[in-house]
């Protein structure tokens, strides 16, 4: 424990030990994943900040409290403001010596606030003190997880790297995104979708640009014919097309580009989008990547290239004047 928290990287270890357990509330019933976590956890995962009602608590002297998710909450119906009732915790037993023996052990905690932070977790986990799971379970030293956060502006593959040599083989190694692959891929899969929409639309909307400049060769045909009298080539005439239909693409792709900054201030600021309640941010999340103004430079001059060369090669294909003598 002692060589992870001395590792180059490592700002906070926590321990943690998750259970099943059955829940009961004021004759409400559930079952749920209770999680026991030590002092450290609040800076592992800054929960405080996903505290939608009451205060995070797990213990006081000898009193032990839980912290719901908002889910787990709707579900067993709890009144953080009722002092009196307790919230019930049946944990089974994993022998039974006789006929007689309850199979489950009972432990009783009393709510002190709800979470909101993601829609599995809301619906499914409570968070109590390491220690009260373990009595719970009945195996003192037991844990189940340990939960790292990493200092910032560190190489995180490299920090990985090192605990995996320091644990073993023994020991499953997950980033925060391994652990939420589904939810983050499924993320990931709408980002990229939503840019093939409007990749097509941009298509459809091309077709503007080609009766643009298929308009301006008609009206300047007598011009081109006058300008390959003059000795222009037609590489030259074509190219004119071509470049004032990439001017075209980049003027709007500035008009773009600053329409989409100043909505990613406005957002970040006032949140424009909002997200509905079960998350631990309360607006759309949004980032700037370079990557992603590459991707959207790229389409966008591709498209306009391929608008452009029908009236390009229109212009290539008018005649010069020629005068009778």
């Amino acid at each position: 424990m002692q060589e992870l928290i001395n590792l180059e990287g490592v700002a906070y270890v926590s321990r943690t030990l998750e259970e099943i357990a059955f829940f009961e509330y004021n004759n409400n019933q559930a079952f749920g994943t209770l999680k026991g976590v030590d002092t450290v956890f609040r800076h592992v995962t800054s929960i405080d900040s996903t505290i939608r009602d009451g205060v995070y608590a797990t213990q006081l002297n000898e009193m032990s409290f839980a912290v719901l998710g908002i889910g787990m909450k709707n579900k067993l119906g709890v009144d953080l403001e009722d002092d009196f009732s307790s919230l019930d915790v049946y944990m089974p037993k994993t022998e039974v010596t006789g006929p007689l023996d309850k199979p489950f052990r009972k432990q009783f905690l009393y709510p002190a606030g709800t979470f909101a932070f993601q829609q599995d977790f809301d619906y499914e986990y409570i968070i109590t003190n390491l220690g009260f799971v373990q009595r719970l379970v009945e195996k003192p030293n037991a844990i189940s997880a340990l939960e790292l956060k990493l200092s910032e502006n560190i190489n995180t593959k490299t920090v990985i790297k090192n605990v995996k040599q320091l644990l073993g083989d023994q020991y499953i190694v997950q980033t925060r995104y391994q652990q939420d692959e589904a939810f983050l891929k499924l993320m990931n899969i709408e980002k990229w979708m939503s840019f093939a929409i409007l990749t097509l639309t941009l298509l459809l909307v091309a077709f503007n640009l080609i009766g643009s400049l298929w308009m301006i060769v008609l009206e300047k045909k007598q011009d081109i014919a006058i300008l390959k009298s003059m000795g222009s080539h037609d590489q030259t005439i074509r190219n004119i097309f071509l470049y004032e239909g990439g001017l075209l693409c980049i003027f709007g792709l500035g008009i773009g580009f600053v329409a989409a900054l100043l909505i990613y201030m406005i957002q970040k600021q006032y949140g424009i989008i909002p997200i509905p309640e079960g998350f631990v941010v309360d607006a759309y999340p949004m980032s700037i990547r370079w990557t992603d103004f590459v991707a959207v430079i790229s389409v966008v001059l591709i498209v306009g290239l391929i608008a452009s060369l029908p009236a390009a090669y229109r212009a290539k294909r008018i005649q010069a004047l020629i005068r009778e003598e």
